[in-house]
Protein backbone atom coordinates (compact mmCIF):
# COMPACT_ATOMS: atom_id res chain seq x y z
CA UNK A 1 0.00 0.00 0.00
CA UNK A 2 1.14 3.47 -0.30
CA UNK A 3 1.61 5.72 2.46
CA UNK A 4 -0.94 8.08 2.68
CA UNK A 5 1.93 10.78 2.76
CA UNK A 6 2.96 10.41 -0.69
CA UNK A 7 -0.35 9.31 -1.97
CA UNK A 8 -2.21 12.68 -0.81
CA UNK A 9 -2.55 15.50 -3.38
CA UNK A 10 -0.08 18.01 -2.26
CA UNK A 11 3.21 19.33 -4.43
CA UNK A 12 5.44 17.01 -5.77
CA UNK A 13 8.54 18.97 -3.77
CA UNK A 14 6.03 18.95 -0.28
CA UNK A 15 5.63 15.24 -0.58
CA UNK A 16 9.41 13.98 -0.92
CA UNK A 17 11.19 13.82 1.60
CA UNK A 18 13.45 16.93 2.39
CA UNK A 19 17.32 16.37 1.65
CA UNK A 20 19.69 19.32 2.99
CA UNK A 21 22.13 19.96 0.34
CA UNK A 22 25.60 21.48 1.26
CA UNK A 23 26.16 24.90 -0.48
CA UNK A 24 29.83 24.97 -1.29
CA UNK A 25 30.46 28.59 -2.10
CA UNK A 26 34.24 30.85 -1.26
CA UNK A 27 33.34 32.90 1.79
CA UNK A 28 36.18 35.55 2.87
CA UNK A 29 36.82 36.78 6.35
CA UNK A 30 38.71 39.94 7.31
CA UNK A 31 40.62 37.74 9.22
CA UNK A 32 41.83 35.54 6.10
CA UNK A 33 42.37 37.91 3.53
CA UNK A 34 45.66 39.21 5.24
CA UNK A 35 46.88 35.48 5.21
CA UNK A 36 45.73 34.88 1.30
CA UNK A 37 46.58 37.74 -0.14
CA UNK A 38 49.43 40.36 1.64
CA UNK A 39 48.19 43.81 0.86
CA UNK A 40 50.58 45.45 -1.69
CA UNK A 41 51.84 48.76 -1.74
CA UNK A 42 51.96 50.73 -4.86
CA UNK A 43 55.25 50.55 -5.44
CA UNK A 44 54.98 46.65 -5.15
CA UNK A 45 52.10 46.28 -7.73
CA UNK A 46 51.97 49.52 -9.92
CA UNK A 47 49.13 47.54 -11.70
CA UNK A 48 47.13 46.81 -8.45
CA UNK A 49 46.43 43.21 -9.76
CA UNK A 50 47.45 41.43 -6.38
CA UNK A 51 50.74 40.83 -7.60
CA UNK A 52 49.57 38.87 -11.01
CA UNK A 53 52.39 38.37 -13.34
CA UNK A 54 50.95 39.72 -16.18
CA UNK A 55 52.97 38.82 -19.50
CA UNK A 56 53.80 41.65 -22.30
CA UNK A 57 50.80 42.43 -24.08
CA UNK A 58 51.23 40.78 -28.01
CA UNK A 59 48.18 40.12 -30.18
CA UNK A 60 48.45 36.26 -30.54
CA UNK A 61 47.79 37.11 -34.21
CA UNK A 62 51.42 38.33 -34.26
CA UNK A 63 53.21 34.96 -33.21
CA UNK A 64 54.54 32.48 -35.16
CA UNK A 65 51.47 30.12 -36.54
CA UNK A 66 54.24 27.29 -37.61
CA UNK A 67 55.34 27.11 -34.05
CA UNK A 68 54.83 23.94 -31.31
CA UNK A 69 52.35 24.82 -29.89
CA UNK A 70 50.08 22.81 -26.94
CA UNK A 71 46.97 25.03 -28.43
CA UNK A 72 47.63 25.70 -31.73
CA UNK A 73 44.40 27.39 -32.52
CA UNK A 74 44.84 30.01 -29.70
CA UNK A 75 49.02 29.74 -30.21
CA UNK A 76 49.61 29.65 -26.50
CA UNK A 77 51.26 26.62 -24.56
CA UNK A 78 50.24 24.59 -21.42
CA UNK A 79 50.77 27.16 -18.11
CA UNK A 80 51.41 30.22 -19.92
CA UNK A 81 49.94 33.05 -18.08
CA UNK A 82 47.16 34.81 -19.63
CA UNK A 83 47.21 38.62 -20.33
CA UNK A 84 44.49 40.53 -18.17
CA UNK A 85 43.08 41.64 -21.57
CA UNK A 86 43.00 38.32 -23.12
CA UNK A 87 40.08 38.97 -24.95
CA UNK A 88 41.06 41.90 -27.00
CA UNK A 89 44.95 39.97 -27.69
CA UNK A 90 43.24 36.55 -28.62
CA UNK A 91 42.56 35.55 -31.97
CA UNK A 92 39.02 35.76 -31.69
CA UNK A 93 39.73 39.26 -31.47
CA UNK A 94 39.61 41.42 -34.53
CA UNK A 95 42.36 41.50 -36.73
CA UNK A 96 45.20 44.03 -36.88
CA UNK A 97 45.19 45.10 -39.98
CA UNK A 98 48.57 45.95 -41.34
CA UNK A 99 48.74 44.77 -45.15
CA UNK A 100 48.68 48.61 -46.13
CA UNK A 101 50.38 51.65 -44.67
CA UNK A 102 47.62 54.47 -44.46
CA UNK A 103 49.94 57.01 -46.13
CA UNK A 104 49.84 54.35 -48.87
CA UNK A 105 46.21 53.86 -48.73
CA UNK A 106 45.49 57.50 -48.62
CA UNK A 107 47.53 57.56 -51.98
CA UNK A 108 45.89 54.96 -53.50
CA UNK A 109 42.54 56.31 -52.38
CA UNK A 110 43.08 59.68 -53.96
CA UNK A 111 44.60 57.85 -57.04
CA UNK A 112 40.74 56.36 -57.43
CA UNK A 113 38.91 58.94 -57.02
CA UNK A 114 40.98 61.56 -59.80
CA UNK A 115 41.07 58.59 -62.16
CA UNK A 116 37.05 58.48 -61.76
CA UNK A 117 36.32 62.48 -62.19
CA UNK A 118 38.99 62.27 -64.92
CA UNK A 119 37.67 59.85 -66.86
CA UNK A 120 34.08 61.34 -66.32
CA UNK A 121 35.53 64.43 -67.87
CA UNK A 122 37.27 63.53 -70.61
CA UNK A 123 34.05 61.55 -71.35
CA UNK A 124 31.63 64.49 -70.61
CA UNK A 125 33.77 66.29 -73.48
CA UNK A 126 34.14 63.65 -76.43
CA UNK A 127 30.66 62.03 -76.12
CA UNK A 128 30.01 60.26 -79.15
CA UNK A 129 26.23 61.04 -79.50
CA UNK A 130 26.27 64.53 -78.67
CA UNK A 131 25.06 66.40 -82.00
CA UNK A 132 28.23 69.17 -83.08
CA UNK A 133 25.53 71.40 -84.73
CA UNK A 134 22.16 70.98 -84.81
CA UNK A 135 20.23 70.09 -87.27
CA UNK A 136 18.43 73.15 -89.27
CA UNK A 137 14.89 73.25 -91.48
CA UNK A 138 13.80 75.67 -93.68
CA UNK A 139 10.66 77.31 -92.78
CA UNK A 140 11.08 75.77 -89.28
CA UNK A 141 9.30 72.31 -88.84
CA UNK A 142 5.40 73.55 -90.45
CA UNK A 143 5.90 71.32 -93.73
CA UNK A 144 8.14 68.29 -91.94
CA UNK A 145 4.81 68.22 -89.32
CA UNK A 146 2.33 67.73 -92.52
CA UNK A 147 1.77 71.93 -93.13
CA UNK A 148 -1.04 74.38 -92.57
CA UNK A 149 -4.32 71.92 -93.52
CA UNK A 150 -2.57 69.05 -90.80
CA UNK A 151 -4.96 68.16 -88.08
CA UNK A 152 -4.03 69.36 -84.56
CA UNK A 153 -3.49 66.19 -82.30
CA UNK A 154 -6.83 67.59 -80.59
CA UNK A 155 -9.27 67.91 -83.47
CA UNK A 156 -9.37 64.30 -84.26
Amino acid sequence: MLSRRIATARPLRAALPVVQRAVFGQQRFAQTASYDYPELTAAEDPDMNGGYINPPPVKRQFRDPHADWWDKQERRNYGEPVHEDNDILGMFSPEEYTWVKPGKGALQLGTFILGVFGLSGVVSVYYPDKPSVPKEYEDGLERELGGPTALRVGQI
